[in-house]
């Protein structure tokens, strides 16, 4: 299963609501403001390092760029516009708004 989290985890819960139903082997995608729980050294540090040792976790080059996030939490990897469709293709779809 691909998640998709799309709201900043300092305004909602959706990003912690997720990681409560991700099974080995899920992927996670933060893309738009969802980019900023990939962040290093923010209050989502220990929660995004405590998912990637069950789960893939990316998060969406175009966005982190437009958010000026250079620094990510150990483990979460960067993927492009192509790898976003490439994980769509791979997985059914959960979208968390």
């Amino acid at each position: 299963m691909l998640h998709t989290v799309n709201k900043s985890p300092f305004q909602n819960n959706t990003l912690s609501d997720c990681s409560r139903y991700l099974q080995a082997g899920d992927v996670v995608l933060l893309l738009e403001d969802g980019v900023f729980a990939a962040q290093a050294g923010t209050t989502q540090t220990a929660l995004l390092e405590e998912m990637t040792q069950q789960v893939t976790i990316y998060a969406l080059s175009a966005d982190l760029k437009a958010r000026a996030i250079k620094e990510l939490v150990d483990g979460v990897k960067v993927t492009d516009y192509a790898g976003f469709v490439e994980l769509i293709e791979q997985h059914k779809v959960h979208s968390w708004l």
